[in-house]
């Protein structure tokens, strides 16, 4: 049975009645990373180091050293990321069982509204709303923000502001009703991070990273093409490096979608 519904898999992609969407940003030196204030720890940029190619360091074959900090570009967020789940067993980047790494999505749409207001946050009322038209969110789904942010290019991607950033993201009162009531594997959204630009004001502060892996649950960030994606109906795979206790890593993140 098992050997069948991979073959039928298999056929269906090779037929293109199920296509793969690239939701993930491409990884340089360009590409934006969080910034925090000057007294905490700061995450490296994206850096790319020849080692050889083709020439005197190696002449048949070409090779590169990266560096960068866990949680650049399109990234995975581990439970072990935020202090609220570090005590979870299997909370790090090589320890989460694989099978996690593969959930359906729930795009909601609202880069209408991001679009008018970079402070946008996406409510329960939005969330309920939506569900009216598409059917509950299901027990471990994505939920996934599709805000249009990732087409913004630097500086106004991160739109930092003397005040911080302004970035669209979760209403504080959002998460505990995805993580709790609706039982998600974790919430994504298109931004630097999953939490808004201004959400260090929040009550809890950062309330995503807060409030998603003090449940155990993922994050995915700076995502990409989730216009491509039904509301209902993508699978998503998203499988960050096997990092020993990794609190995260910067991701292939790809999504399975039915051709109508």
């Amino acid at each position: 049975m098992a050997e069948n519904l991979l073959a039928q898999l298999l056929e269906a992609l090779a037929k293109g009645s199920i296509r793969v969407v690239d939701l993930t940003q491409p990884l340089n030196a360009a590409t934006p990373v969080i910034q925090l204030p000057a007294e905490f720890g700061q995450s490296r940029p994206f850096r790319l180091e020849e080692i050889s190619r083709y020439d005197e360091r190696g002449p048949a074959w070409y090779w590169n050293n990266f560096s960068c900090g866990e949680h650049t570009g399109t990234h995975f967020d581990a439970p072990v990321h935020w202090v609220t789940g570090k005590d979870y067993p299997g909370n790090a980047a090589d320890s989460i069982p694989p099978k996690r790494f593969l959930a359906p999505a729930c795009v909601i749409d609202v880069s209408a509204k991001a679009g008018e207001d970079p402070d946008f946050l996406l409510t329960r009322a939005h969330v309920e709303t939506w569900e009216l038209q598409y059917g509950r969110i299901e027990a471990g789904s994505w939920v996934l923000m599709r805000t249009g942010w990732s087409r913004k290019s630097a500086p106004d991607f991160l739109n930092i502001q003397n005040d911080g950033a302004h970035v669209p993201g979760p209403h504080p009162e959002l998460i505990p009703f995805l993580a709790k009531e609706r039982d998600v594997i974790g919430f994504g959204s298109e931004a630097v991070g999953t939490d808004a630009g201004q959400a260090f004001r929040f009550d809890p502060p950062f309330p995503c990273h807060h409030g998603m892996h003090g449940s155990n649950k993922f994050g995915l960030a700076s995502l990409t093409n989730l216009e491509e994606l039904p509301p209902k109906g993508a699978m998503v795979i998203a499988a960050p490096l096997k990092i020993v206790n990794g609190s995260g890593s910067p991701c292939r993140v790809l999504a399975l979608v039915e051709n109508g």
